[in-house]
C-alpha cells in the first residue's frame, strides 16, 4: 500500500504495532487510531478530531455514544445484564412486542451480530420449506445475487464471488443459486427451473459492493415473483436498514414487506451487539424449542438498547433527515465529479452512498484518497478497490454536510495531474 499519510505519532505507532503483533490480521484498517466518539466526529489518541463517513458499516446511525442508548444500557446493565433464554427475563417481551410493532411482524427471533441473523433467516427459510412449503428434505435451495455480501461465516462465504473471502475456506455448503443482481429475467428464470425453491435472498441495496441501487422497481418486482411462486422474499437490511437510506427500511421506497427482514447494526446504535430476524407467525412458528439459539440472544442489556435506538430514530426523524441530506450529498458530490474527472461516478440513496475512482480496483489511489480525506479531518475507506462508500451518521446536519463536501474536494485537489 501507499505510504502517503502525515507521520503518525509515536503512540498511534505503538498502538497499531500491538494490534499488528498480537492480533489476527483479517482487517487492514485505515491508519488513524481512535479512543473517543460523539455525534457525528470521533477523535484520534492525540485529539485530532474527524468526521465519521463510515458510520462503523451503518452501524452508528444514531450518533457515536448517543445519550439516550448510552443511559439505556448503563441502566440496565446495573441491574440484570443476562440470564441466557435458560429463563424469562423482564425486558425481553417488552422488548419483543416493541420491534416486532415497529416493523410490522408477528414475532422476532433475537440474535447479536449481523452474519448471524443471515444464518438464522437461512435456517428459518429452509425448515419452512420442508415443514410447510412441502419440500424434500435436504433439496431447498436460496437464490442470492452475484456481488453479495451477507457476512463471512461458512455456509455465507459458500455463496459469495469474492475470492479474498472464498479462497482457502472450503468445502462449501450446498443449496444456493447465484443470479445477477437487479435482474427480474434471472430470477424469474431461476423460479421456474426448479420447484425446490425456498427463498430468495437479497440486500435492497448491495453496499459492501459499493453501494449499487437498484434499478426502480426491481425489489417489488422481486417480492410478486417470489410470492407467485410461493417463496420466501428475505430482505437482508443489516446495513441498509433503521433509516440509513431515507425511509425506515430500504424497501419501503417500493413499499415492500418482507417474508423475513434481517436487521442489525444500527439495531443498537452501535452500542452492543444486537442483531434479528423478524417474520409472521406462519414462517417463525416452525422453530421449535432446542432448533435454535444463542446464549447471549436477547439478554436484558440488548432488549433495553434496542428500544432506546429504535426510539432514537423515530424521536428525531432520521430516515427524513437522511432522505433530505443525502440529496444534497449526492448534489455535491456531482458538483465535485463535473470539475474533477477522478470521480467517474456517484451513486446512492439517502445517506448511503459511494463515489468511483478512475481507477482499476487494484489500485491504490481509492486508498491514498481516502489518507487524504483522514488528513483533512474525514474518515471513509475503499470498498472493492475504487469505490469509497460515503455514509454519514444520520444525526449529520446540513451546514457539516457542506464542510464535508469542501474537505472532499479539497482533497481530491491534490490528486489532480
Amino acid at each position: 500500500m501507499s505510504e502517503i499519510q502525515e507521520t503518525l505519532s509515536i503512540q498511534s505507532e505503538a498502538l497499531i504495532t500491538k494490534e499488528n503483533k498480537y492480533g489476527a490480521h483479517n482487517y487492514h484498517p485505515l491508519p488513524v487510531v481512535l479512543n473517543k466518539g460523539e455525534g457525528v466526529y470521533v477523535w484520534d489518541v492525540d485529539g485530532k478530531k474527524y468526521y465519521d463517513f463510515l458510520s462503523a458499516y451503518s452501524a452508528v446511525n444514531q450518533g457515536h455514544c448517543h445519550p439516550k442508548i448510552i443511559d439505556a444500557m448503563l441502566k440496565q446493565a446495573q441491574t440484570l445484564t443476562l440470564t441466557s433464554r435458560a429463563f424469562y427475563n423482564d425486558q425481553l417481551g417488552i422488548y419483543e412486542e416493541f420491534v416486532t410493532k415497529y416493523f410490522g411482524f408477528d414475532k422476532v427471533l433475537p440474535m447479536n451480530t449481523g452474519a448471524e441473523a443471515v444464518e438464522t433467516a437461512i435456517k428459518l427459510c429452509r425448515k419452512w420449506a420442508y415443514e410447510v412449503k412441502g419440500i424434500a428434505e435436504h433439496a431447498a435451495e436460496i437464490i442470492v445475487c452475484e456481488n453479495n455480501f451477507h457476512g463471512r461465516t461458512t455456509t455465507i462465504i459458500s455463496f459469495s464471488n469474492d475470492e479474498g473471502a472464498r479462497k482457502n475456506f472450503g468445502p462449501y455448503t450446498a443449496g444456493f443459486i447465484k443470479i445477477e443482481y437487479d435482474n427480474l429475467e434471472a430470477l424469474e428464470k431461476a423460479l421456474k427451473a426448479s420447484k425446490n425453491i425456498a427463498g430468495f435472498l437479497v440486500e435492497p441495496i448491495q453496499g459492501e459492493a459499493g453501494v449499487y441501487v437498484p434499478s426502480d422497481g426491481y425489489l417489488a418486482k422481486a417480492k410478486e415473483l417470489c410470492a407467485a411462486h410461493n417463496v420466501l422474499f428475505i430482505a437482508d437490511e443489516v446495513q441498509t436498514g433503521i433509516a440509513r437510506t431515507g425511509k425506515l427500511l430500504a424497501v419501503h421506497h417500493e413499499n415492500v414487506q418482507p417474508d423475513i427482514l434481517i436487521l442489525g447494526k444500527a439495531i443498537s446504535g452501535g452500542v452492543y451487539p444486537i442483531s434479528a430476524v423478524l417474520a409472521n407467525d406462519s414462517i417463525m412458528n416452525v422453530i421449535k424449542p432446542g432448533q435454535h439459539g444463542s446464549t447471549f440472544g436477547g439478554n436484558p442489556v440488548a432488549a433495553a438498547v434496542a428500544i432506546a435506538a429504535l426510539e432514537v430514530v423515530k424521536d428525531e426523524n432520521l430516515a427524513e433527515n437522511a432522505e433530505r441530506l443525502g440529496i444534497i450529498l449526492r448534489k455535491g458530490l456531482n458538483d465535485i465529479a463535473a470539475k474533477n474527472s477522478l470521480i467517474t461516478l456517484v451513486r446512492g440513496k439517502g445517506l448511503l452512498n459511494a463515489i468511483v475512482i478512475d481507477c482499476n480496483e487494484d489500485s491504490d489511489l481509492a486508498w491514498d484518497i481516502c489518507l487524504k480525506f483522514r488528513d483533512n479531518g474525514l474518515l471513509a475507506k475503499p470498498t472493492h478497490g475504487n469505490k469509497i462508500r460515503l455514509a454519514p451518521p444520520l444525526v449529520i446536519t446540513e451546514a457539516q454536510i457542506h464542510e464535508c463536501l469542501e474537505i472532499i474536494e479539497k482533497s481530491l485537489e491534490a490528486f489532480r495531474s
